[in-house]
């Protein structure tokens, strides 16, 4: 099964995801399907970068979402949602 999860790269104490789409059966930083986006906690305000489409495909084709991916995708349409009310 294909899973929506977080991949670990960056220096010590500084941590620096990617969001990939992988076997479930690999190790965490093994090599994934297809990179979805990036997270960065570090920086002021938590950077999130997402393929929302892209997720969503793969979702459509039986993928799961983390936990942590899952909060991820709500917190970055939230923001979309604010970016567009405040275009109109």
């Amino acid at each position: 099964m294909v899973k929506i999860r977080l991949s670990r790269v960056g220096a010590k104490k500084r941590p620096f995801y990617r969001i990939v789409a992988i076997d479930e059966r690999a190790r965490r930083d093994g090599r994934p399907l297809e990179y979805l986006g990036t997270y960065n906690p570090v920086v002021t305000p938590k950077l999130v970068e997402i393929k929302t489409e892209r997720v969503e495909h793969w979702v459509g084709q039986g993928a799961q979402l983390s936990d942590a991916v899952a909060g991820l995708m709500r917190r970055a349409k939230r923001a979309a949602a604010a970016a567009g009310a405040t275009d109109a």
